[in-house]
C-alpha cells in the first residue's frame, strides 16, 4: 500500500518528534496502555470503572486500526474524526478488522467518559497513550505545547496486520479537514 507520509513530511517535520517515522511493512514497537472496558454501568455516569491494560502484543495475528488523536472531546477529534468510524463499523467488520482502537495522550478517565459520550460501547476501545509515549516511538507525537496542550498524539491511523504497519496515514497539524486519517480514506485502504 502507498502511504501518502512523504506529500506532507515537510508541514508535519515541523510539528512532529524527531525520530523517524515509521514506515509500511515494519513492525510497530512495544506498547502498554491503560484501557477502561465498557460496560453498561459507565452509561450512568456515576461510575468510572477500573483501568485495565491493553498491549501491542495482544494484536498478534489480527488486523487492527488504530485511529491516533491529539485530544478526547477536542472540536475535530470529537465532531469530525470519530463519529464516522462508529458509523461504518460493520463495514469495517465485514473487510475482516478485527479490532479498531482510538488513542490519545489523555488519561484512562478521560477516554472512558469520551468513548461513553460517543456511545462507543465495546466496538471502538479508547486507550490512553500517557505522555504520547508510543506515538513518539513511531516519530507520531506532536508538540502542542504552544496550544497548551503539551506533548499529544499526532493526527494519524495505523492499518495493522499481525503488528505489521499496513498503511499509513498522518494529517498534517492545523488543516481541519480530514483527508487522509477519515473512515472512508482507511476502508478504501482495506
Amino acid at each position: 500500500m502507498v502511504s501518502t507520509v512523504k506529500l506532507f513530511s515537510r508541514t508535519f517535520a515541523k510539528h512532529v518528534s524527531h525520530i523517524k517515522v515509521i514506515e509500511v511493512d515494519q513492525e510497530i514497537p512495544s506498547g502498554t496502555f491503560k484501557s477502561i472496558p465498557w460496560t453498561p454501568e459507565l452509561n450512568s455516569g456515576l461510575v468510572c470503572g477500573t483501568p485495565g491494560i491493553i498491549r501491542t502484543d495482544d494484536w498478534r495475528g489480527k488486523r487492527v486500526v488504530v485511529i491516533g488523536v491529539p485530544g478526547a472531546f477536542t472540536p475535530t477529534c470529537h465532531v469530525n474524526h470519530l463519529p464516522p468510524y462508529l458509523q461504518r463499523y460493520d463495514q469495517f467488520k465485514a473487510k475482516g478488522v478485527d479490532a479498531i482502537y482510538v488513542l490519545a495522550a489523555n488519561d484512562p478517565y478521560v477516554m472512558s467518559g469520551w468513548g461513553v459520550s460517543q456511545k462507543l460501547e465495546d466496538k471502538i476501545i479508547t486507550l490512553s497513550d500517557t505522555y504520547a509515549e508510543w506515538s513518539e516511538k513511531m516519530g507520531l507525537s506532536s508538540d502542542q505545547t504552544n496550544a497548551g496542550m503539551g506533548k499529544r498524539t499526532a493526527r494519524y491511523v495505523l492499518i495493522l496486520e499481525d503488528n505489521k504497519v499496513r498503511s499509513i496515514e498522518i494529517e498534517p497539524r492545523g488543516v481541519p479537514e480530514l483527508k487522509l486519517t477519515n473512515a472512508e480514506t482507511t476502508l478504501s485502504k482495506l
